[in-house]
């Protein structure tokens, strides 16, 4: 094994991805598999299976499980419909890398913002992250740990510029996020002693589906340009390093952190 592959390789390494079905989320999924992991991907349907092929094509195995993360009562069983054994109506499968990826948006005026969107945005993009990161966190105790020769489990929260910031028309998604960034370090805290480590990214301005609205704009597109001092939008290819990184043995002694893949918005 080359020196490189000791690091980074993702070989017979199993990754739990949601929201891998587009934008950011389908490029680390796919970033993964090119790292040798297989997936299991978390979708609300099973009509996109885009990444499930591509991950495929890579000699990946490729697991797709149904759930809305928008259902408490789904997201609750979800972890145990894949580990359980057989036997107990599960996949009987291992997880070693979880990737919460999987968010939604809702803008208005925060005069206007309704219980509705609150609650829509704070279950998908906070509360979700929490049950899985929770149930996971669960499963990986139970095989590594203290003293185990296993490799690290690694979970994977994505946390945004907003769990450093407010924004504008986005009270609930400023919300959760700060919430992601409070559960990496909460959770990091307790289990990277016992063979787990829980970090995030948090990606900058990325031209992506869920930003259709700001591009669209003209006066904010051109403010978000011209306070980016890589001078470029991201997009989704500039975080394959960063989750290749953080789910390998590369990653080891890092710890309750959130990698910012910005541009350099944050230093600004």
């Amino acid at each position: 094994m080359s020196y490189l592959d000791s690091l980074f390789s993702l070989q017979g390494r199993l990754a739990l991805v949601t929201g891998g079905t587009r934008g950011i989320g389908q490029t680390l999924a796919l970033a993964l598999a090119k790292a040798g992991a297989d997936l299991v991907l978390v979708q609300r349907n099973l009509d996109n299976q885009t990444t499930a092929e591509e991950a495929k094509k890579l000699g990946r195995k490729v697991t797709i499980v149904q759930c809305d993360l928008a259902d408490k009562q789904e997201v609750g069983k979800l972890v145990h419909k894949i580990t359980a054994s057989e036997a107990d109506g599960g996949l009987a499968l291992t997880i070693d890398i979880l990737v919460n990826c999987g968010g939604i948006q809702r803008r208005a005026p925060a005069e206007t913002f309704t219980n509705e969107n609150w609650d829509e945005v704070l279950q998908v993009n906070l509360n979700a992250v929490f049950t899985l990161s929770r149930d996971v966190g669960a499963h990986m105790l139970k095989t590594r740990g203290v003293g185990s020769t296993t490799h690290r489990g690694k979970i994977i929260n994505i946390a945004s510029l907003l769990s450093y910031q407010g924004g504008t028309t986005v009270p609930a998604y400023a919300a959760a996020k700060h919430g992601v960034f409070g559960l990496i370090k909460a959770l990091s805290n307790e289990w990277s002693a016992k063979g787990i480590n829980v970090n995030g990214i948090s990606p900058g301005y990325i031209a992506t589906e869920m930003n259709t609205a700001l591009i669209a704009d003209p006066v904010r597109s051109r403010q978000i340009f011209e306070r980016i001092p890589a001078q470029r939008w991201g997009s989704p290819a500039d975080f394959e390093g960063a989750v290749v990184f953080l789910a390998s043995r590369g990653s080891d002694y890092v710890c309750g952190e959130s990698l910012l893949v910005d541009g350099g918005w944050m230093g600004r």
